[in-house]
């Protein structure tokens, strides 16, 4: 388990390894910046989140404590809001959207409602825990980078390596510590393939259920088109697509390749303003001395976070 005082240890290594009070935690010369900058990152978001949910703890912990099907959108928001404020974000806006997270997650405890996997019906999860928390991290940092190498120029091998340095801080700001995390990009590729064969991932019953409501549901003006749900079920380790039982026919593989061909085209020729959202915008901003983005970064920003600015609601 992260505790409160836990979480304040990882801050203090945070604070005294971060760019700075303005530029945040990693600032405009790291990795990271560079990958989150993309729109084209959001290829990725629906594998995330199916990863995510093929861990049975957090299928169930989504399915009872989340607002996924009432409010999409707001879940949407508050997840990008999150970690763009730890990414983009000053340096007290970071640490304060770790806090927020941490309080958060701190209220989402329960029993599980029935056997999957290794997890016994009702014993206990929380999303506080190391294990849970790991995988989460885990699946934000390898599908960012699964993303904009679907699109655009693949990192070397040295760059590989600071994107994991500098995603270990990031995982600091989970509550993650060194000892927690793998210590180099091949123990973090390793643990990743492990987690992907190994039972700890079951697709159970709830996971399914939100998958379907996400993918499918009843909703048909925020269903992902053809070509983003076969993109995304192609991205999924086979065991899990299978889990959540997408299947793959010759029309919709044929979408996701058209689909990708002509964003490979066309994304990389967008002007910058259109290609980097708009919490980066923000933070270039910022760097610059604004005390507030321009009307365009703030539009971005309400599609990004759903609101017209990262640093609105105080310091922490």
């Amino acid at each position: 388990m992260v505790s409160g005082s836990d979480l304040e240890l990882s801050l203090d290594h945070v604070r005294a390894r971060a760019a700075g009070p303005v530029a945040g935690v990693f600032g405009p010369d790291t990795v990271t910046w560079r990958i989150d900058r993309e729109a084209v990152i959001f290829l990725g978001a629906g594998r995330a989140l199916l990863l995510q949910l093929a861990h049975p703890w957090v299928a169930a912990a989504i399915a009872e404590h989340s607002k996924t099907f009432s409010d999409p959108i707001g879940r949407f928001h508050r997840t990008f809001g999150i970690v763009f404020a730890m990414v983009f974000g000053s340096l007290d806006r970071a640490l304060l959207a770790s806090r927020q997270l941490h309080r958060r997650h701190g209220m989402i405890v329960g029993e599980m409602p029935e056997t999957v996997g290794p997890f016994a019906a009702g014993s206990r999860y929380c999303a506080n825990d190391v294990p849970s928390l790991r995988w989460v991290h885990a699946t934000l940092v390898e599908t960012a980078l699964m993303a904009h190498d679907l699109v655009l120029a693949p990192l070397s091998e040295e760059e590989r390596e600071r994107y994991w340095a500098e995603s270990r801080m990031f995982g600091a700001l989970f509550g993650l510590t060194g000892n927690d995390l793998p210590a180099d990009w091949a123990g973090f590729a390793n643990y990743t393939a492990a987690m992907s064969q190994s039972d700890t991932l079951t697709v159970s019953t709830a996971a399914r259920e939100i998958a379907t409501q996400i993918f499918t549901g009843a909703r048909p003006w925020l269903r992902p088109p053809r070509w983003y749900r076969a993109l995304t079920a192609r991205m999924l380790p086979e065991r899990l697509r299978a889990g959540f039982g997408f299947e793959l026919d010759a029309r919709e593989i044929r979408s996701a390749d058209n689909a990708l061909r002509w964003i490979r085209r066309v994304y990389p020729r967008l002007p910058d303003r259109l290609r980097y959202v708009g919490p980066y915008q923000e933070a270039q901003a910022r760097l610059r001395g604004e005390t507030q983005p321009d009307w365009m970064t703030r539009c971005l920003n309400r599609a990004w976070i759903g609101r017209p600015q990262m640093d609105m609601r105080g310091k922490g």
